[in-house]
């Protein structure tokens, strides 16, 4: 696996065609503490070599989008989203800027972001064995410095396959290697384990409902931010009762849909978090459902005698098994 184009125009095959997603930029002296004190992550202390998963959540605590934010100048912030929410993102986010000095604007169009697997990596001089959440500089030469050009994040690998994403203003010079096709690349999101939120579950899950806090997407330590007060009570009240897993199946999957079990017929219990097709054939989807229904087994998607669902494992180990 190689290169695929994730958003805007570019000389690819996918050229002309919006990707799926886009990137909303904060600039000013207030950025990194503004969103710090919006988001589940502490965006005080991002380096210009770190990356963070983040989440947006309501008062209720409900996730209403989801970022991987990065740090290229010191009063810059760049969050990539899927494009889908993007809008309706942006528009909360400004209503809560009030005096701080920060600019909240589309930039989707001024970069590119483009999605590295396997052998992509070492192609472009970058170290296949980064941790996840690290990001990396990479200017005409790889340098240990930190560019303001391009920045790579390493990402959660797929089955083992190392993913990293590439991003850059609009016009420089795109990664080397053929290009990946979409389709694939988004199976690859889903086999790693980590939800992107698109429209079809927006207000649908607490962050551990989709395991934020066990892949570095919430930060337990840092001050208020909407819906703080009910994500640690989860997290330290014992009352979660719903994970994210991986499963399979042989008919077509999609966001939103709703699981069930074989102990309940009537009422589901999970949902389809994120799906793609897989490359031969089948599907591979991500699930939020209660813990009590992995057990009783007989999943299946839609309906009660819908498209049966088979549990893989997940490729990181939940907090509460750390």
């Amino acid at each position: 696996m190689t290169t695929v184009v994730l958003n805007g125009v570019t000389a690819t095959s996918l050229s002309g065609m919006s990707g799926p997603l886009g990137v909303i930029r904060a600039e000013g002296p207030d950025a990194a503490s503004f969103l710090h004190g919006q988001l589940t992550q502490d965006f005080s202390l991002l380096g210009n070599a770190d990356a963070r998963l983040a989440a947006l959540c309501t008062a209720k605590g409900r996730v209403i989008a989801s970022f991987i934010g990065i740090k290229p100048q010191p009063e810059l912030i760049l969050l990539v989203c899927s494009r889908d929410i993007l809008a309706a993102t942006l528009k909360r986010l400004s209503m809560y800027v009030l005096r701080a000095k920060v600019k909240l604007t589309d930039a989707s169009e001024q970069y590119a972001v483009y999605g590295l697997a396997g052998t992509a990596l070492p192609a472009n001089g970058l170290d296949a064995a980064a941790l996840p959440g690290k990001r990396t500089a990479v200017g005409g030469e790889v340098s240990d410095e930190v560019s303001d050009e391009v920045s790579v994040v390493s990402l959660y690998p797929a089955d083992g396959v190392p993913r990293a994403l590439w991003i850059a203003p609009a016009g420089l010079p795109a990664p080397v290697g053929p290009a990946l096709d979409l389709q694939l690349w988004q199976w690859s999101e889903v086999r790693s384990g980590i939800v992107t939120l698109t429209t079809p579950v927006i207000d649908a899950f607490v962050p551990q409902m989709i395991n934020y806090e066990s892949v570095g997407g919430v930060n337990f330590k840092k001050g208020c931010y909407p819906g703080q007060e009910v994500v640690a009570r989860s997290q330290f009240r014992g009352t979660l009762k719903r994970r994210t897993y991986l499963v399979k199946a042989d008919a077509p999957l999609a966001a939103g849909q709703e699981v069930f079990a074989a102990n309940d017929a009537e009422q589901p219990v999970g949902t389809v978090a994120q799906a793609a097709s897989a490359p031969g054939g089948g599907w591979a989807a991500l699930i939020s459902m209660q813990i009590s229904a992995l057990e009783a087994g007989g999943l299946r998607a839609g309906a009660a005698d819908g498209p049966v669902l088979q549990v893989e494992p997940l490729p990181y180990a939940l907090l509460e098994d750390i």
